[in-house]
């Protein structure tokens, strides 16, 4: 009867250990999974940025020259592009506690819980 508590005892180790052991690997994949969607998410948003900063830098540059074109003069077209930067700048300064830092915490937020929740149901799925 010894004999047999002991062998039960045995397996009740065995499996807890394998338990612990499958629990340890599933965290590590897990902690490579989030990794991975870390860096695809960085990757993927300095690219679209790089893009939005070419397209605003080549657009800005366009307009420079066009307005150069109308006013007859270089400094007058350049200068009347860096004016519009200097109100738009000044605009975003006055408004960035109001409206601004608002929306994008709000953003952050909603993207983050979004990522989350599809973690959630992809874990769902598998039981």
């Amino acid at each position: 009867m010894e004999e047999n508590k002991e062998k039960d005892l045995e397996d009740i180790f065995s499996d807890a250990k394998e338990y612990i052991d499958t629990r340890i690997e599933y965290v590590k994949l897990s902690a490579v999974e989030k990794g991975a969607k870390i860096s695809a998410d960085l990757i993927t948003n300095a690219a679209v940025t790089i893009c939005f900063v070419l397209a605003f830098l080549f657009a800005s540059f366009t307009l420079a020259l066009y307005l150069s074109e109308v006013f007859g003069s270089y400094s007058a077209g350049f200068g009347c592009v860096a004016g519009i930067y200097l109100l738009l700048s000044i605009i975003v300064y006055l408004t960035k506690d109001k409206y601004i830092e608002r929306l994008l915490v709000n953003l952050f937020i909603r993207k983050y819980f979004d990522k989350v929740a599809d973690k959630q149901e992809f874990d769902e799925d598998k039981l």
